[in-house]
């Protein structure tokens, strides 16, 4: 009975975290700009425009704006759901967005593993090289560039 008591309670404390989005700012400064591209490929792909001279613009170069594009399209296609993004001012993040960041946050600490398990049971087998390879190349392009 105790052991019934203390997985209720472990779930209400996963329930309780989940409950409380995490925000933007806390998030590294390499997947903060990411999730702030998704949000502007985002708009630009409800409103019917081409993202890459505002990615540009907005992240300074070429080369970053065709990577964060590129890794937009990956999650894009190895994602199970549509990917949800906050809105385009908003300080919290999805749990879509939440995710992407850890993912990336892993890519900078060149921790394959942490990936690993950051999309375990999230993303297929089969795509997560894909989608690991197109996370480290942005993360190269912005590290590069600072």
């Amino acid at each position: 009975m105790s052991q019934n008591r203390s997985s209720q309670s472990t779930s209400r404390a996963v329930i309780a975290q989940l409950a409380q989005p995490s925000r933007l700012a806390d998030q590294h400064p390499v997947a903060a700009r990411f999730i702030y591209a998704l949000r502007v490929i985002a708009l630009h792909d409800n409103a019917g425009r081409d993202p890459v001279p505002e990615l540009a613009a907005r992240l300074g170069g070429v080369e970053i704006a065709a990577k964060a594009l590129a890794l937009a399209q990956a999650v894009k296609c190895t994602w199970p759901e549509d990917v949800h993004v906050s809105r385009f001012c908003c300080g919290l993040l999805s749990h879509d967005e939440e995710t992407i960041g850890a993912m990336i946050g892993c890519a900078v600490a060149r921790d394959p593993s942490g990936f690993d398990a950051t999309v375990k049971g999230l993303i297929r087998p089969d795509r997560i090289d894909r989608l690991w390879e197109c996370v480290l190349d942005l993360a190269i392009a912005e590290l590069g560039a600072q």
